[in-house]
Order: structure tokens, then C-alpha cells, then sequence
């Protein structure tokens, strides 16, 4: 159903350990096993990894390079996973919101609950909401366009 409405599928690691602990074996496992199972149940290849609490080093960018995948980081985190009361989730996330930004969330009650305002937020201060290659993509880059309060050269195609 995600991929049916357009959602991009990533690796996230099997059993969601601290990456940067592992061994290249153990690392070579989650990353393996977790494409495995997207593979067998979707037929996609993930390109992105994010590393599960951020934990990571060259060793794991490495390895997910190998499996022709491009580490991510998030930007903002709703911290979810503390089951924070919906409302100051969604003010933490919609504070937080900058341009470029990648909200990091889960599949959480919490989340379930917020993320329509979250949407509705980020909408009302002008942003988009995209897919991790939508917001990397350099096709999204106007280097005609000057930002007049800075005099640089910057903005998006969309």
C-alpha cells in the first residue's frame, strides 16, 4: 500500500541495532536481510539507509555503499518512540521545520494521531512534503533564482 501511493521504500536495518558496535559481518547481515525482505515482499531495491538512531560510522556508510544504498540522516526527530503527547510532537516538529528538512518518525500511535497536523503545518509555512529522492535530487536546484534578503544564489525547481 505505501508504494501504491507513492511512499519510497528504505533500509532501516533488520533488528534496529546501534550500527556503529556491529562487526562488517553483522553489518553485511542487517543490511542484507533488511533488502532481502523488501525485495521478496515489494520487488524494490532500497538506495536509501538510514541508520537506526543515527548511529553510524564510515564503516556502515561503506557497507550500505556496497549494497548500492546512500546513507541519510533526518534533520528533525519527533521523538515518537518516547510516546510524547500528540500536541507537542507536532509543536516540536512544526518549531523545528526548516528548508531542506527530513522528519524522522515511526509507525507509532503517536504518530498515527499527528501526522495530519504535521502536514497541515508544514503546508501552511509553505513547504512541500516529498520523498528522500525528491529532496536530493539536483533537479530541484534553480541556480537562477537569487534569495533578495541574503544576495545568493539559491531555490528549487518544483
Amino acid at each position: 500500500m505505501l508504494l501504491e501511493e507513492g511512499h519510497e521504500i528504505g533500509n532501516h536495518a533488520y533488528s534496529h541495532p546501534d550500527m556503529s558496535k556491529l562487526t562488517m559481518e553483522r553489518i553485511n547481515e542487517e543490511l542484507d536481510r533488511t533488502n532481502k525482505a523488501i525485495e521478496a515482499a515489494l520487488e524494490v531495491t532500497p538506495k536509501w539507509f538510514a541508520p537506526p538512531s543515527g548511529s553510524h560510522n564510515q564503516v556502515v556508510v561503506d557497507r550500505a555503499a556496497h549494497y548500492g544504498m546512500k546513507t541519510v540522516m533526518w534533520s528533525v526527530d519527533t521523538i515518537d518512540w518516547r510516546n510524547p503527547p500528540v500536541n507537542d510532537m507536532v509543536e516540536r516538529v512544526t518549531n523545528k521545520l526548516h528548508p531542506g528538512a527530513m522528519v524522522l518518525m515511526h509507525p507509532t500511535e503517536v504518530t498515527s494521531a499527528g501526522l495530519e497536523q504535521m502536514i497541515l503545518n508544514s503546508k501552511e509555512k509553505g513547504y512541500k512534503i516529498g520523498t528522500v529522492s525528491e529532496l536530493l535530487s539536483e533537479k530541484r536546484v534553480n541556480i537562477n533564482a537569487i534569495d533578495e534578503n541574503r544576495g545568493i544564489t539559491s531555490g528549487y525547481n518544483n
